[in-house]
Formats: C-alpha cells, sequence, structure tokens
C-alpha cells in the first residue's frame, strides 16, 4: 500500500507540473501574441500618421503656392498703367477660378493619367484630393504668367477662353512629357519643380500672345521704344515678396515626402537653395542696373529676385551652395539684357514675363546639367522642347481667338483703361469722397 500511494503521489505531482507547465507555456504564447498584435498595432498607426502628416504638409505648401496667385496680380498691376488694375486683378482671379474647374474635369486625368475626370479609379501615396489641389495651384501659375504680357489691350472674353485651354489642356499635355512619365521621363530629364514645366511654359506661351496681339498704342513710336512705367512700385515690390514667399511652397513642396528625417533635411536645403537664388539673382540684377542706368533700378532687380527662383526651380534639391547662388545671380543677369533685348526687337512685355519666366526657365533647366549632374544634352532637348512647343500653341491660340471671337480692345478703350471699358469700374476713386453730394447734404443737415 505504501508503494502504492508513493505511485499514486507521484503521478498526481507529474499530472500537476504537466498542467503548471502547459499553463505557463499557454501564458508566454499568449504574451507573445499580445506583443505581435501591440507591433502590428503601432506599424498601422504609424503607417496613418505618416500618410496624415504627408497630407497635411503637401496641403500647406499648396497654400503657399496658392499665395503667388495675389503676388502675380500686385506685380503685374504696380507694373501696368492705373486705368487697368482692375481688368489685372480679374486676370488673376478668373485663372485661379478656372484652373479649379478645367484642371480637375479634365486637366489633371490628362497630365498624370490617373483616374477618371473626378479622381476616380486613382491611386497615390496621397490623397486624391490633396494631390490634386497641390498640382491645380502649379496649374493656375502657368497660366496667369501670360496675363502681364499681354495686359492692357486684350479682351477679357478672349482671356477667359486662353485660361479654359491654357489650364485644361495645353499645361497638363505638356506637363504629362515629363511629370506623367512620358517621353521626356522616359529620356532621363530633370526638371524638379518646374522651370520649364511651368515656367518656360508659361513665358513662352507668353511671347506667342504678344506677338498675336501685338504691343500697346504708343510703346514703340519712330522706330524707338517709348517707355511706359508702372504706376505703382510699392504694389509691384509687395507682390514680388509675396512671390518670394509663395516660392517656399513651389520647390519644397516639390519633395512630395516629408514623414522621414530623410525627407525633413532635403527640404529644409531646398528652401536655403531656393532663398539662396532669389537673394542672388537680386543682388546680381541690382548690381547690371546700377552700371548700365546709373541708378540701381527697382523693376530690374525685382524681376531679378523672380530670375534667381525661376532659374533654382528645375534643381533646388540637386544645385546646393555656391552653385545655388551662381545659378540665381546669372539669371539676374539674363533678366536685365533679356528685358533690353526684348525692347529692341519691339516685342512689348509690361511685366518681363518673357524673360523672367521663359528665358531664366531654360537657364534653370540647363543649369542642373551643368551643375546638378544630369545628362546636359537631355536637358537642352526638354527644355527647348517645352519653349518651342508653348509658343507655338500660344501664338496659334491667340490667333485664333483673333480670328473669331476677337482678341483686342479697340483704340479707345485702350486710350481709356479696360478697368471702365471691360469691367465698368475703376480701380482707384479720381473724385474725394468729402465732396460727394450725399456727403455734403449729411454735413448740411
Amino acid at each position: 500500500m505504501h508503494t502504492m500511494s508513493r505511485r499514486i503521489v507521484s503521478s498526481f505531482t507529474l499530472f500537476l507540473a504537466c498542467s503548471v507547465f502547459a499553463v505557463v507555456l499557454g501564458q508566454e504564447a499568449a504574451v507573445e501574441l499580445s506583443t505581435a498584435d501591440r507591433i502590428a498595432a503601432l506599424e498601422a498607426q504609424l503607417t496613418e500618421t505618416n500618410f496624415a502628416f504627408d497630407n497635411l504638409a503637401l496641403l500647406f505648401f499648396a497654400v503657399l503656392v496658392a499665395f503667388m496667385q495675389p503676388g502675380f496680380a500686385l506685380l503685374e498691376a504696380g507694373l501696368h498703367s492705373a486705368k487697368n488694375v482692375v481688368n489685372i486683378f480679374m486676370k488673376n482671379f478668373i485663372d485661379f477660378a478656372v484652373a479649379g474647374l478645367a484642371f480637375w474635369a479634365v486637366g489633371f486625368s490628362l497630365m498624370y493619367n490617373r483616374g477618371n475626370f473626378f479622381l476616380n479609379g486613382y491611386e497615390s501615396s496621397f490623397a486624391p484630393t490633396a494631390d490634386f489641389f497641390f498640382q491645380m495651384v502649379f496649374a493656375a501659375t502657368a497660366a496667369t504668367i501670360v496675363s502681364g504680357a499681354i495686359g492692357g489691350r486684350m479682351k477679357f472674353t478672349a482671356y477667359i477662353i486662353f485660361s479654359i485651354v491654357m489650364t485644361g489642356f495645353i499645361y497638363p499635355y505638356m506637363g504629362e512629357w515629363q511629370w506623367g512619365g512620358g517621353w521626356l521621363s522616359e529620356r532621363g530629364f530633370y526638371d524638379f519643380a518646374g522651370s520649364s514645366i511651368v515656367h518656360a511654359v508659361g513665358g513662352f506661351a507668353a511671347l506667342g500672345a504678344v506677338l498675336a496681339i501685338g504691343p500697346r498704342l504708343g510703346r514703340f513710336t519712330g522706330g524707338r521704344a517709348s517707355a511706359m512705367p508702372g504706376h505703382n512700385m510699392t504694389l509691384a515690390g509687395l507682390g514680388v515678396f509675396l512671390l518670394w514667399i509663395g516660392w517656399f511652397g513651389f520647390n519644397p513642396g516639390s519633395q512630395l515626402a516629408f514623414s522621414t528625417s530623410g525627407d525633413m533635411t532635403a527640404v529644409a536645403n531646398i528652401f536655403v537653395n531656393t532663398n539662396l537664388a532669389a537673394a542672388a539673382g537680386a543682388v546680381a540684377a541690382m548690381s547690371i542696373s546700377w552700371m548700365l542706368f546709373k541708378k540701381p533700378d527697382f523693376s530690374m532687380t525685382i524681376n531679378g529676385v523672380l530670375g534667381g527662383l525661376v532659374g533654382i526651380t528645375a534643381g533646388p534639391d540637386v544645385i546646393t551652395g555656391l552653385s545655388a547662388i551662381l545659378v540665381g545671380a546669372i539669371a539676374g543677369v539674363i533678366v536685365v539684357f533679356s528685358v533690353l533685348m526684348f525692347d529692341r526687337l519691339k516685342v512689348d512685355d509690361p511685366v518681363g514675363a518673357i524673360s523672367v519666366h521663359g528665358i531664366c526657365g531654360i537657364w534653370g533647366t540647363l543649369a542642373v546639367g551643368i551643375f546638378g549632374g544630369a545628362n546636359l544634352g537631355v536637358q537642352a532637348l526638354g527644355t527647348l522642347s517645352y519653349s518651342a512647343g508653348a509658343f507655338v500653341a500660344g501664338f496659334v491660340l491667340f490667333y485664333i481667338l483673333k480670328l473669331t471671337v476677337g482678341l483686342r480692345v479697340t483704340a479707345a478703350e485702350e486710350v481709356q483703361g479696360l478697368d471702365v471699358a471691360e469691367h465698368g469700374i475703376e480701380g482707384y476713386t479720381t473724385t474725394d469722397y468729402l465732396g460727394d453730394p450725399v456727403v455734403l447734404k449729411a454735413a448740411g443737415d
């Protein structure tokens, strides 16, 4: 009996030990499963957080780019006569409004081959609507470059048609060549934020438009260019400050990734390189104008800022430090001599858009081949393709408008000013408010 009791106790002890061991193993498995679940949950949360941050950053940069629209409006208004201020602002407003509709309905799908007209069936690392909005503000920028070059003499109805075609078809079709994975992308063409795709396209479309519409009345008389200075340099200068700030959305936002330390370092570098080029463009244009005209010319200086910004836009991620300064400085010099050249050629561009965006856009794209390691031949092919394509498209479109709906206002309307002739309102009040009969009667009472 004693032996049997020991056997029973031993068996019970073994059973108890096995049971305890099984419980311990089950607990460890449960702990391991719980840890794995936690890791999976953390990874999912990190993915969600990165997605939210990337989209928020992209929309923030898009808003900065949107600030370029009032920047262009102020710059163009300041460099035109006071009688055309409302017309200038109307064109800039309509560019942004039309881009918001035409690029949504047609342009985005045409440019990126993504989804249908309403962003369905679209795949991206961003929310489709965030990606669309960022690209839309670029389209509006390309269109509004043309606005200042043909200011003071174009029918507003014709301009609306141009804006629709530009933002819905011309810019998206040509943008697809590179950013949509088209033939230039396949050849290794490099244009980070659009020296050619946005600015050369806008600048050379403006050249085609200017040649189709002709110069302002009295601009070229007796074989010489007559100065027609802008009415308000304060507006022009404020506009360029807004554009300078907006460019910190244009270039850094084109990084299109913001959630890692590497991405943010790249964004910070792009900020600095963009600013270096703008500053160098301003100093270079001021210095050259000072030597040529014996005074530091304000309009040339602010165009030097823009020339430097356009020049660095193709490669702000690969053209750094001293190279960025050289790119901006050369662009500032180019602007001055290009504006003078177009004056001698009797090409009437009141704001210097062709020089700033077109010529400096070419320079900036080539600069990526010189300073940024891209193939110079491919860069030349790409920028000349964009420039020639935009020039032909701009000229043909404006010439068709000339033959159909009419392109230019009458001479009397041009002399009167487009604010009243086209919009029925003056940009500035010419009568003293205190002399208004209603105010005088109220004072008498």
